[in-house]
Protein backbone atom coordinates (compact mmCIF):
# COMPACT_ATOMS: atom_id res chain seq x y z
CA UNK A 1 0.00 0.00 0.00
CA UNK A 2 1.14 3.45 -1.31
CA UNK A 3 0.82 5.91 2.50
CA UNK A 4 1.71 9.55 2.08
CA UNK A 5 1.88 11.23 5.56
CA UNK A 6 -0.13 14.10 6.56
CA UNK A 7 1.48 17.71 6.18
CA UNK A 8 3.06 18.46 9.80
CA UNK A 9 1.37 21.35 9.79
CA UNK A 10 -2.42 20.05 9.41
CA UNK A 11 -1.89 16.80 11.36
CA UNK A 12 -2.99 18.94 14.99
CA UNK A 13 -6.48 19.51 13.68
CA UNK A 14 -6.75 16.69 11.86
CA UNK A 15 -6.55 14.94 14.75
CA UNK A 16 -9.46 17.27 16.32
CA UNK A 17 -11.62 16.55 13.35
CA UNK A 18 -10.92 12.57 14.02
CA UNK A 19 -11.93 13.28 17.64
CA UNK A 20 -14.96 15.49 16.88
CA UNK A 21 -16.08 12.18 14.12
CA UNK A 22 -15.60 9.62 17.13
CA UNK A 23 -16.98 11.31 19.91
CA UNK A 24 -19.66 13.76 18.34
CA UNK A 25 -20.72 12.93 14.74
CA UNK A 26 -20.54 9.03 15.08
CA UNK A 27 -22.16 8.88 18.72
CA UNK A 28 -24.96 10.13 17.02
CA UNK A 29 -25.26 8.85 13.45
CA UNK A 30 -27.77 6.79 14.17
CA UNK A 31 -30.01 8.98 16.25
CA UNK A 32 -30.40 11.91 13.61
CA UNK A 33 -30.53 9.22 10.48
CA UNK A 34 -33.79 8.44 12.20
CA UNK A 35 -34.93 11.65 13.34
CA UNK A 36 -34.89 12.89 9.23
CA UNK A 37 -35.57 16.78 9.20
CA UNK A 38 -34.87 17.01 13.18
CA UNK A 39 -32.14 19.94 13.66
CA UNK A 40 -29.03 18.69 15.16
CA UNK A 41 -28.72 21.19 17.98
CA UNK A 42 -25.21 19.49 18.98
CA UNK A 43 -23.81 20.97 16.27
CA UNK A 44 -23.92 24.66 17.51
CA UNK A 45 -21.81 24.29 19.54
CA UNK A 46 -19.26 21.99 17.16
CA UNK A 47 -19.48 24.76 14.68
CA UNK A 48 -18.91 27.11 17.22
CA UNK A 49 -15.53 25.49 17.56
CA UNK A 50 -14.72 25.46 14.21
CA UNK A 51 -15.11 29.12 13.83
CA UNK A 52 -12.76 29.78 16.95
CA UNK A 53 -10.55 27.36 15.29
CA UNK A 54 -10.28 29.56 11.53
CA UNK A 55 -10.33 32.64 13.52
CA UNK A 56 -6.92 31.77 15.59
CA UNK A 57 -5.72 29.99 12.78
CA UNK A 58 -5.31 26.98 14.34
CA UNK A 59 -7.62 25.21 11.27
CA UNK A 60 -5.88 26.22 8.85
CA UNK A 61 -8.97 27.31 6.58
CA UNK A 62 -10.58 23.56 7.19
CA UNK A 63 -13.78 22.92 5.80
CA UNK A 64 -15.75 24.06 3.17
CA UNK A 65 -15.43 27.72 4.30
CA UNK A 66 -11.88 27.38 3.67
CA UNK A 67 -11.72 26.63 -0.06
CA UNK A 68 -9.95 29.74 -1.61
CA UNK A 69 -7.19 29.65 -3.91
CA UNK A 70 -5.35 31.93 -2.22
CA UNK A 71 -1.29 33.49 -2.85
CA UNK A 72 0.15 30.73 -0.57
CA UNK A 73 1.59 29.12 -3.16
CA UNK A 74 3.43 32.06 -4.26
CA UNK A 75 5.43 32.33 -1.09
CA UNK A 76 6.27 28.72 -1.29
CA UNK A 77 3.39 27.01 0.49
CA UNK A 78 2.80 24.35 -1.15
CA UNK A 79 -0.42 22.59 0.85
CA UNK A 80 -2.97 25.27 1.69
CA UNK A 81 -6.79 25.30 2.28
CA UNK A 82 -7.61 22.79 0.30
CA UNK A 83 -5.85 20.29 1.03
CA UNK A 84 -6.95 20.94 4.47
CA UNK A 85 -10.31 21.61 3.22
CA UNK A 86 -10.26 17.66 2.06
CA UNK A 87 -7.85 16.22 4.99
CA UNK A 88 -10.55 17.86 7.50
CA UNK A 89 -13.95 16.72 5.82
CA UNK A 90 -12.20 13.02 5.25
CA UNK A 91 -12.17 13.03 8.79
CA UNK A 92 -15.66 13.94 9.95
CA UNK A 93 -17.22 11.89 7.33
CA UNK A 94 -15.60 9.19 8.63
CA UNK A 95 -18.09 10.32 11.55
CA UNK A 96 -20.88 10.47 9.61
CA UNK A 97 -21.50 12.40 6.22
CA UNK A 98 -25.31 13.76 6.93
CA UNK A 99 -23.80 15.84 10.09
CA UNK A 100 -21.00 16.84 8.10
CA UNK A 101 -23.12 18.72 5.67
CA UNK A 102 -25.18 20.05 8.46
CA UNK A 103 -22.71 21.94 10.34
CA UNK A 104 -23.08 25.42 9.98
CA UNK A 105 -21.25 28.13 7.58
CA UNK A 106 -19.60 25.05 6.51
CA UNK A 107 -21.93 24.53 3.28
CA UNK A 108 -21.73 23.78 -0.43
CA UNK A 109 -22.64 27.53 -1.07
CA UNK A 110 -19.64 28.99 1.19
CA UNK A 111 -17.23 27.10 -0.71
CA UNK A 112 -18.92 29.17 -3.41
CA UNK A 113 -18.28 32.27 -2.18
CA UNK A 114 -15.03 30.97 -0.96
CA UNK A 115 -13.84 30.12 -4.04
CA UNK A 116 -14.95 33.21 -6.54
CA UNK A 117 -16.08 35.63 -4.02
CA UNK A 118 -13.98 39.59 -4.03
CA UNK A 119 -12.17 39.91 -0.94
CA UNK A 120 -15.02 42.43 -0.09
CA UNK A 121 -17.54 39.65 -1.07
CA UNK A 122 -16.01 37.81 1.58
CA UNK A 123 -15.86 40.18 4.77
CA UNK A 124 -19.59 41.36 3.98
CA UNK A 125 -20.37 37.34 3.67
CA UNK A 126 -18.11 36.10 6.67
CA UNK A 127 -20.20 34.25 9.06
CA UNK A 128 -23.16 33.62 6.80
CA UNK A 129 -23.94 29.92 6.32
CA UNK A 130 -24.50 29.53 2.48
CA UNK A 131 -26.57 26.26 0.72
CA UNK A 132 -26.04 26.35 -3.28
CA UNK A 133 -29.12 25.64 -5.55
CA UNK A 134 -28.62 24.55 -9.02
CA UNK A 135 -30.61 21.68 -9.56
CA UNK A 136 -34.16 22.54 -11.48
CA UNK A 137 -37.25 20.31 -12.52
CA UNK A 138 -36.07 20.04 -15.75
CA UNK A 139 -32.12 20.84 -15.25
CA UNK A 140 -29.88 18.41 -13.42
CA UNK A 141 -26.40 17.14 -14.55
CA UNK A 142 -26.52 20.03 -17.48
CA UNK A 143 -26.16 23.30 -15.66
CA UNK A 144 -26.03 24.73 -18.79
CA UNK A 145 -29.81 24.33 -18.83
CA UNK A 146 -30.68 26.64 -16.27
CA UNK A 147 -33.75 28.15 -16.74
CA UNK A 148 -33.75 30.57 -13.57
CA UNK A 149 -33.55 34.07 -14.66
CA UNK A 150 -31.53 37.36 -13.11
CA UNK A 151 -33.24 40.74 -14.89
CA UNK A 152 -31.16 43.62 -13.94
CA UNK A 153 -33.65 46.61 -12.53
CA UNK A 154 -31.50 49.55 -11.28
CA UNK A 155 -28.97 48.46 -8.31
CA UNK A 156 -30.49 45.08 -7.92
CA UNK A 157 -31.28 41.82 -10.38
CA UNK A 158 -34.59 40.41 -9.99
CA UNK A 159 -35.05 36.16 -9.62
CA UNK A 160 -37.56 34.48 -10.82
CA UNK A 161 -37.10 30.11 -10.68
CA UNK A 162 -37.16 26.96 -8.71
CA UNK A 163 -34.50 25.14 -7.37
CA UNK A 164 -34.57 21.26 -5.95
CA UNK A 165 -32.32 19.68 -4.01
CA UNK A 166 -30.92 22.36 -1.96
CA UNK A 167 -28.31 20.74 0.68
CA UNK A 168 -29.28 22.63 3.84
CA UNK A 169 -31.70 25.07 1.88
CA UNK A 170 -34.38 24.86 5.07
CA UNK A 171 -31.32 25.56 7.84
CA UNK A 172 -29.02 27.88 5.43
CA UNK A 173 -28.92 32.07 6.25
CA UNK A 174 -28.71 32.07 2.29
CA UNK A 175 -28.59 30.39 -0.75
CA UNK A 176 -26.11 30.57 -3.78
CA UNK A 177 -28.41 30.60 -6.78
CA UNK A 178 -27.40 29.99 -10.10
CA UNK A 179 -29.40 32.17 -12.77
CA UNK A 180 -29.36 32.87 -16.43
CA UNK A 181 -29.16 37.03 -17.26
CA UNK A 182 -30.35 36.23 -21.15
CA UNK A 183 -31.34 32.59 -21.80
CA UNK A 184 -30.65 33.50 -25.88
CA UNK A 185 -26.80 33.95 -25.00
CA UNK A 186 -26.74 29.95 -23.77
CA UNK A 187 -24.03 29.13 -20.71
CA UNK A 188 -22.67 32.34 -21.23
CA UNK A 189 -25.32 33.97 -19.45
CA UNK A 190 -25.39 32.11 -16.21
CA UNK A 191 -24.25 33.87 -13.31
CA UNK A 192 -24.29 32.98 -9.67
CA UNK A 193 -25.97 34.90 -6.76
CA UNK A 194 -25.86 35.25 -2.93
CA UNK A 195 -29.30 35.28 -1.89
CA UNK A 196 -30.19 36.19 1.58
CA UNK A 197 -33.27 34.13 3.20
CA UNK A 198 -34.46 37.00 4.77
CA UNK A 199 -35.02 39.12 1.35
CA UNK A 200 -38.83 39.06 0.30
CA UNK A 201 -39.30 36.63 -2.79
CA UNK A 202 -37.73 33.73 -1.38
CA UNK A 203 -39.16 31.06 0.15
CA UNK A 204 -38.42 27.17 0.97
CA UNK A 205 -41.32 25.00 -0.61
CA UNK A 206 -40.88 21.61 0.68
CA UNK A 207 -37.87 19.55 2.16
CA UNK A 208 -37.61 15.99 0.46
CA UNK A 209 -37.52 12.63 2.77
CA UNK A 210 -34.40 10.82 1.34
CA UNK A 211 -32.51 7.14 1.35
CA UNK A 212 -29.41 8.23 2.92
CA UNK A 213 -28.09 11.79 4.87
CA UNK A 214 -31.18 12.24 6.43
CA UNK A 215 -29.56 14.11 9.44
CA UNK A 216 -29.04 17.07 6.66
CA UNK A 217 -32.02 19.05 5.25
CA UNK A 218 -32.50 18.81 1.14
CA UNK A 219 -35.30 21.88 0.46
CA UNK A 220 -37.06 22.46 -2.90
CA UNK A 221 -36.82 26.72 -3.42
CA UNK A 222 -38.74 29.11 -4.89
CA UNK A 223 -37.54 32.46 -6.32
CA UNK A 224 -40.52 34.89 -6.85
CA UNK A 225 -39.38 38.29 -7.92
CA UNK A 226 -36.91 38.30 -5.42
CA UNK A 227 -34.84 41.10 -5.73
CA UNK A 228 -30.92 40.88 -5.38
CA UNK A 229 -28.64 43.78 -4.36
CA UNK A 230 -26.60 43.55 -7.69
CA UNK A 231 -23.27 43.38 -5.61
CA UNK A 232 -24.50 40.10 -4.29
CA UNK A 233 -23.75 38.69 -8.00
CA UNK A 234 -20.00 36.32 -7.91
CA UNK A 235 -17.78 37.04 -9.92
CA UNK A 236 -17.70 39.37 -13.40
CA UNK A 237 -21.12 40.62 -14.16
CA UNK A 238 -20.31 40.99 -17.73
CA UNK A 239 -21.42 38.14 -19.83
CA UNK A 240 -18.45 36.58 -22.03
CA UNK A 241 -19.62 34.56 -24.81
CA UNK A 242 -16.25 33.48 -25.77
CA UNK A 243 -15.46 32.39 -22.35
CA UNK A 244 -18.74 30.70 -21.87
CA UNK A 245 -19.26 30.25 -18.50
CA UNK A 246 -16.05 29.32 -16.66
CA UNK A 247 -16.55 31.45 -14.14
CA UNK A 248 -19.70 29.72 -12.09
CA UNK A 249 -17.76 26.40 -13.10
CA UNK A 250 -14.95 27.69 -11.53
CA UNK A 251 -16.62 26.64 -8.28
CA UNK A 252 -16.68 23.00 -9.27
CA UNK A 253 -12.79 22.63 -9.26
CA UNK A 254 -12.74 23.61 -5.32
CA UNK A 255 -15.89 21.64 -4.51
CA UNK A 256 -15.70 18.69 -6.46
CA UNK A 257 -12.57 17.29 -4.36
CA UNK A 258 -14.68 18.01 -1.25
CA UNK A 259 -17.45 15.81 -2.46
CA UNK A 260 -14.75 13.29 -3.23
CA UNK A 261 -13.43 13.52 0.39
CA UNK A 262 -17.03 12.69 1.77
CA UNK A 263 -16.37 9.63 -0.17
CA UNK A 264 -13.15 8.97 1.32
CA UNK A 265 -13.94 9.31 4.65
CA UNK A 266 -17.28 7.45 4.11
CA UNK A 267 -15.80 4.56 2.72
CA UNK A 268 -12.80 4.52 5.10
CA UNK A 269 -15.04 4.17 7.72
CA UNK A 270 -16.97 1.25 6.37
CA UNK A 271 -13.66 -0.59 5.20
CA UNK A 272 -11.93 -0.46 8.70
CA UNK A 273 -15.52 -1.75 10.41
CA UNK A 274 -15.83 -5.12 7.64
CA UNK A 275 -12.08 -5.51 8.78
CA UNK A 276 -12.81 -5.61 11.99
CA UNK A 277 -16.18 -8.06 11.77
CA UNK A 278 -13.93 -10.31 9.19
CA UNK A 279 -10.76 -10.19 11.78
CA UNK A 280 -13.31 -11.09 14.17
CA UNK A 281 -14.56 -14.22 11.79
CA UNK A 282 -11.03 -15.42 11.55
CA UNK A 283 -10.43 -13.88 8.42
CA UNK A 284 -7.29 -13.59 7.83
CA UNK A 285 -5.90 -10.01 5.69
CA UNK A 286 -2.03 -10.90 4.80
CA UNK A 287 -0.54 -8.22 2.26
CA UNK A 288 2.72 -10.75 2.24
CA UNK A 289 0.63 -12.74 0.54
CA UNK A 290 -0.47 -13.15 -3.27
CA UNK A 291 -4.62 -12.00 -3.38
CA UNK A 292 -5.37 -15.64 -5.18
CA UNK A 293 -3.51 -17.61 -2.39
CA UNK A 294 -5.96 -15.69 0.33
CA UNK A 295 -9.55 -16.75 0.69
CA UNK A 296 -12.42 -14.63 -1.64
CA UNK A 297 -13.73 -12.41 1.70
CA UNK A 298 -10.05 -11.25 2.06
CA UNK A 299 -9.02 -10.94 -1.53
CA UNK A 300 -12.40 -8.83 -2.26
CA UNK A 301 -11.55 -6.53 1.06
CA UNK A 302 -7.70 -5.98 -0.42
CA UNK A 303 -9.27 -4.73 -3.89
CA UNK A 304 -11.45 -3.09 -2.29
CA UNK A 305 -9.09 -1.14 -0.15
CA UNK A 306 -6.79 -0.46 -3.32
CA UNK A 307 -9.67 0.96 -5.46
CA UNK A 308 -9.90 3.26 -1.56
CA UNK A 309 -6.22 4.07 -2.36
CA UNK A 310 -6.68 5.17 -5.62
CA UNK A 311 -9.38 7.35 -4.80
CA UNK A 312 -7.50 9.00 -1.84
CA UNK A 313 -4.73 9.98 -3.91
CA UNK A 314 -6.66 11.89 -6.75
CA UNK A 315 -8.38 13.58 -4.24
CA UNK A 316 -4.91 15.07 -2.76
CA UNK A 317 -3.97 15.54 -6.59
CA UNK A 318 -6.82 17.84 -6.99
CA UNK A 319 -6.91 19.74 -3.42
CA UNK A 320 -2.75 20.00 -4.38
CA UNK A 321 -3.36 21.49 -7.29
CA UNK A 322 -5.75 23.78 -6.39
CA UNK A 323 -3.42 25.35 -3.68
CA UNK A 324 -0.81 25.54 -6.14
CA UNK A 325 -2.89 27.51 -8.65
CA UNK A 326 -2.56 24.98 -11.29
CA UNK A 327 -5.63 24.24 -13.58
CA UNK A 328 -7.53 21.45 -12.06
CA UNK A 329 -10.65 20.70 -14.05
CA UNK A 330 -9.59 17.25 -15.14
CA UNK A 331 -8.27 16.42 -11.40
CA UNK A 332 -11.44 17.27 -9.83
CA UNK A 333 -13.18 15.65 -12.28
CA UNK A 334 -11.44 12.42 -11.74
CA UNK A 335 -11.54 12.83 -8.23
CA UNK A 336 -15.20 13.25 -7.67
CA UNK A 337 -15.74 10.17 -10.20
CA UNK A 338 -13.77 7.82 -8.89
CA UNK A 339 -14.03 8.15 -4.83
CA UNK A 340 -18.23 8.58 -5.56
CA UNK A 341 -18.33 5.14 -7.36
CA UNK A 342 -15.77 3.47 -5.14
CA UNK A 343 -17.60 4.74 -1.99
CA UNK A 344 -20.87 3.28 -3.88
CA UNK A 345 -19.22 -0.03 -4.49
CA UNK A 346 -17.40 -0.25 -1.46
CA UNK A 347 -20.20 0.19 1.24
CA UNK A 348 -22.23 -2.41 -0.49
CA UNK A 349 -20.05 -4.71 -0.89
CA UNK A 350 -18.98 -4.23 2.97
CA UNK A 351 -22.67 -4.68 3.50
CA UNK A 352 -22.15 -7.90 1.75
CA UNK A 353 -19.41 -9.29 3.04
CA UNK A 354 -20.83 -8.86 7.01
CA UNK A 355 -23.99 -10.84 6.01
CA UNK A 356 -27.20 -9.91 8.09
CA UNK A 357 -24.85 -8.37 10.87
CA UNK A 358 -24.12 -5.81 7.60
CA UNK A 359 -27.85 -5.57 6.59
CA UNK A 360 -29.00 -4.44 10.53
CA UNK A 361 -29.52 -1.87 12.14
CA UNK A 362 -27.42 -2.83 14.94
CA UNK A 363 -24.46 -1.56 12.63
CA UNK A 364 -23.65 1.49 10.68
CA UNK A 365 -22.48 -0.60 7.27
CA UNK A 366 -26.20 -0.17 6.28
CA UNK A 367 -26.50 3.29 6.81
CA UNK A 368 -23.16 3.94 5.30
CA UNK A 369 -24.73 2.17 1.97
CA UNK A 370 -26.89 4.28 1.96
CA UNK A 371 -25.64 7.48 2.31
CA UNK A 372 -23.14 6.67 -0.16
CA UNK A 373 -24.95 7.28 -3.38
CA UNK A 374 -25.86 10.50 -3.07
CA UNK A 375 -21.90 11.22 -3.40
CA UNK A 376 -21.87 9.61 -6.68
CA UNK A 377 -24.76 12.22 -7.93
CA UNK A 378 -24.74 15.53 -6.23
CA UNK A 379 -21.92 17.89 -7.76
CA UNK A 380 -22.19 16.44 -10.81
CA UNK A 381 -23.15 12.85 -11.74
CA UNK A 382 -20.47 9.69 -12.53
CA UNK A 383 -21.59 10.05 -16.03
CA UNK A 384 -21.43 13.58 -16.07
CA UNK A 385 -17.69 13.47 -14.92
CA UNK A 386 -16.83 10.78 -17.42
CA UNK A 387 -17.52 13.08 -19.76
CA UNK A 388 -15.70 15.91 -18.37
CA UNK A 389 -12.71 13.72 -18.24
CA UNK A 390 -13.44 12.25 -21.81
CA UNK A 391 -13.73 16.23 -23.06
CA UNK A 392 -10.37 16.84 -20.97
CA UNK A 393 -8.50 14.24 -22.06
CA UNK A 394 -9.46 14.35 -25.88
CA UNK A 395 -9.46 17.95 -26.23
CA UNK A 396 -13.06 18.39 -27.12
CA UNK A 397 -15.46 21.07 -26.81
CA UNK A 398 -19.02 19.98 -25.30
CA UNK A 399 -20.60 20.63 -28.52
CA UNK A 400 -18.16 18.43 -30.19
CA UNK A 401 -18.67 15.66 -27.22
CA UNK A 402 -22.29 15.30 -25.86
Amino acid sequence: MINLETPKKFRGFVAQAHRVATEFMRANSRKYDLAEHAYPKELDLLAAVVDGMGDSGEGQGAGAAGVRRSSDAETGVRNGSNMASVLSVAETCWGDVGLTLSLPRQGLGNSAIASVATDEQLERFKGMWASMAITEPDCGSDSAAITTTATKDGDAYVLNGEKIFVTSGDRSDAVVVWATLDRTLGRAAIKSFVVPKSLPGIRVERLEHKLGIKASDTATIVLDNCRVPAENLLGDPEVDVDKGFAGVMQTFDNTRPLVAAMAVGCARAALERTREILEEAGVEIDYDRPVLAQSAAAATYLQMEADWEAANLLMLEAAWMADNRKPNSLEASMAKAKAGRVCNQVTLKCVELAGTLGYGEDELLEKWARDSKILDIFEGTQQIQQLIVARRVLGLTSAELR
